[in-house]
């Protein structure tokens, strides 16, 4: 989407989209926007093909500027996202923090987004940013490659739990697998937080069918779309057919999320990958919408 003519086609075909199933828009929990010189080197690893991308080619459809971006998805209707961010090392998760709760003061429909590392003093940080109003985590076991279980999160994990506060957590081992991805550290994370509102991202690709064993063990666990059941994806990792009763009856536990704007596909192809699976209407609006309007307390239908 390299111009305003093109994403103008497109956006009409995302509202067509969602008006079609009689909702006021999308809700999209899994969107990516952090301090410009990290996000260009977040793209300059997916043009390099870096090993977390499992070397895939992963052209990024949607390489514009912060203001861009965020127009672009307000073009297509999407009525609340999020500024998922993620530290690599010690010492970047507060200073993303502090980028994140001004990126949510300036954009009114950006869930205002914070993170954590396993590190001195991450409960007294985690703990600030839900009391200046964080509404929902990231957490990166891949990128950071840390173990979720490391005691040195227990604490931000029972304080978040507490607070009730969702945490978005790219634990699958997909594209590439890392030390600590799959869903045993998790499944550790959950036996001491139960009440732990951890969403799992990518439907916890490539690992689907145990991190739907997690939600269905765990009444508070979610899992988001972000790029599964879409052409790209299914060619690496295809979702199990046998699993798509089990993703029916979770239906108010999925939650459309796209990966925006790191994707190398238009942005509406992740909603027909969607639909095309044939759980319904009803479905799609639960997770297109309901489920995480709901989730945030976002205003309804």
């Amino acid at each position: 989407m390299s111009d305003h003519r093109d994403t103008g086609a497109e956006a009409d075909d995302v509202r067509r989209f969602w008006k079609g199933l009689g909702l006021p828009g999308l809700v999209d929990v899994h969107t990516h926007f952090m301090p410009e010189r990290v996000l260009h080197k977040v793209w300059a690893y997916f043009d390099a093909l870096g090993p977390l991308t499992g070397g895939v080619e992963w052209p990024i459809t949607y390489r514009k500027e912060e203001g861009e971006r965020a127009a672009v998805l307000r073009a297509f209707g999407v009525r609340a996202f999020t500024a998922m961010l993620y530290p690599h090392k010690p010492g970047m998760a507060r200073w993303l923090n502090d980028w994140a709760a001004g990126f949510a003061g300036r954009t009114p429909d950006c869930l205002h987004t914070s993170t954590l590392f396993p590190e001195p003093g991450v409960a007294v940080y985690v703990r600030e940013a839900v009391e200046a109003g964080a509404r929902v985590f990231k957490a990166h076991v891949q990128v950071g490659a840390y173990d979720p279980a490391d005691e040195a999160l227990d604490a931000a994990w029972g304080l978040l739990a507490e607070a009730g506060v969702p945490v978005v957590i790219h634990c699958g081992s997909g594209p590439a697998p890392g030390k600590y991805t799959g869903p045993e550290p998790v499944a550790r994370v959950l036996a001491r937080h139960p009440r732990l509102r951890l969403v799992i991202a990518h439907l916890g690709m490539p690992e689907y069918e145990d991190f739907l064993d997690l939600a269905e063990r765990y009444g508070q666990v979610r899992l988001d779309t972000t790029m599964a059941f879409t052409d790209f994806s299914e060619r690496m990792a295809p979702f199990p057919r046998r699993a798509l009763p089990r993703l029916a009856a979770l239906g108010d536990r999925i939650l459309l999320g796209s990966d925006f704007p790191n994707i190398p596909y238009p942005y509406v192809h992740q909603l027909h990958a969607l639909e095309r699976l044939g759980l319904g209407e009803e479905w799609l609006r639960r997770v297109c919408h309901d489920n995480a309007a709901g989730l945030f307390g976002l205003s309804g239908r």
